[in-house]
């Protein structure tokens, strides 16, 4: 196995060229991708899969779909979740790359001057919900395994493509399910992300719901009740002055700064001339991969229950929402990140660096199986800059193009004989 790509440039000047030849079909697979919605909440994102499957089993490819249960979609809070796995089988002797990016996405939100779901061309730009993150990769992989396999070159080991729908709520029923029902099993994954950066470690999340019960009372006599709401607010003032003092607590990772801390989510009382009788936050706690997510949700528990000790009538109930590990680098991770770099300097004329995100996403569930994981895919340098999650997203059809040519050189580093 080479980690340049410099090693057979006849075979990168084919895929580079098979890419680029079928550009205008990888373009509009994404704008199809992009039309079929697969917003979250509701959830409902079975018909996106079973989309996807069709295309590939045109190609006569063959693939798996996994149905997540009904009754754990329910309990889980989206409707349907149909995760789907194509591999790619060459001759013995070589690893296994799994290739992840997740189809789910948040409601478009309003500000469009796009369709959120046309896949409008301009200006060089594909315009849609998610086709920066992370439709835009089913297409990147997808054209990378093509151009390796239309190259010619003999090929061992494999590659199966991973097209899951459970980013946005943890990722539990997408990768994390395939991989706790034994259903893969690869050497190294290569998870979305974007084109001009290697992300080898990510932030992890801490998530909770808080619910403060008082009693509830009239508002002429407020004495006769106990305030959820002034209760609450003692833990928000709690709360803030916590996050603010995580500005002095940093990661030696290079991308990652610091922990933060935030209250996303306030619901309480019943209406404006009564006491409420409970208040509910919902708050997120962001993790750097330096720190351990059970002595700081600890941590957590303990401040909110000494913030309101001593107020009659109040007590506090505290459930956790999700738990998301940080991404660490695992032994093996160097070989993708090297053979990235390389392709990317000769597709982009620049070195591109291996760096952490302070986002978590779905590549941390396979480096929690000890999976060699690094996360690269189409994209601009920030995720601002896609506009992800916000009104106007794309992904730069020059980006895109560049990526796929980047995926194919790794690819061809890792499985041809």
């Amino acid at each position: 196995m080479t980690t340049t790509s410099s090693a057979d440039p006849t075979l990168t000047a084919r895929l580079h060229a098979w890419v680029d030849e079928h550009f205008d079909e990888q373009v509009a697979l994404l704008q199809r991708l992009v039309g079929i919605p697969t917003d979250t909440p509701p959830g409902d994102t079975a018909p996106h899969a079973q989309a996807v499957a069709a295309v590939l089993e045109g190609w006569g490819w063959q693939v798996e779909r996994h149905a997540v249960p009904d009754d754990e979609m329910q309990a889980y809070g989206m409707r349907s979740i149909t995760n789907l796995i194509a591999r790619r089988v060459y001759a013995p002797g070589g690893p296994v790359i799994a290739l992840n990016a997740h189809g789910d996405v948040v409601p478009p939100g309003d500000g469009w001057t796009h369709d959120p779901y046309g896949g409008e061309v301009a200006d060089g730009r594909l315009y849609g919900r998610a086709s920066a993150v992370s439709k835009s990769d089913f297409t990147t992989y997808l054209h990378a395994v093509r151009a390796l396999e239309a190259s010619g070159a003999p090929l061992k080991g494999g590659v199966e493509l991973h097209f899951t729908y459970d980013e946005e709520f943890g990722g539990l029923k997408g990768p994390g399910w395939l991989l706790e029902h034994g259903l893969s099993k690869p050497d190294y994954a290569v998870c979305a992300s974007f084109s001009y950066a290697v992300v080898t470690a990510h932030n992890g999340c801490l998530q909770f719901e808080v619910t403060v019960n008082g009693k509830a009372t009239h508002g002429s006599a407020p004495k006769t009740g106990h305030d959820a709401l002034r209760a609450a607010s003692r833990i928000l003032d709690e709360i803030y002055r916590q996050a603010d003092a995580l500005d002095d607590i940093h990661s030696a990772i290079d991308g990652i700064t610091n922990p933060t801390m935030i209250v996303g989510r306030v619901e309480g009382g019943t209406n404006t001339n009564v006491v409420p009788g409970q208040v509910v936050l919902k708050m997120d706690r962001r993790l750097i991969p330096e720190e351990d997510p059970e002595q700081v949700e600890a941590q957590v528990r303990q401040f909110i229950q000494t913030a309101v000790e001593g107020l009659p009538g109040i007590t506090v109930s505290i459930r956790r929402l999700l738990l998301a590990r940080a991404l660490r680098p695992l032994p093996g991770h160097e070989k993708l990140v090297a053979s990235l770099q390389a392709h990317a300097r000769g597709v982009f004329g620049e070195d591109i660096p291996a760096v952490g995100t302070p986002l978590y996403a779905d590549a941390r569930l396979y480096a929690e199986h000890g999976i060699p994981t690094v996360m690269y895919g189409a994209g601009p340098r920030t995720v601002l800059e896609s506009r992800a999650k916000q009104a106007d997203e794309h992904v730069m059809l020059s980006d895109l193009k560049g990526a796929t040519q980047v995926v194919a050189g790794l690819l061809a580093d890792f499985l041809t004989v």
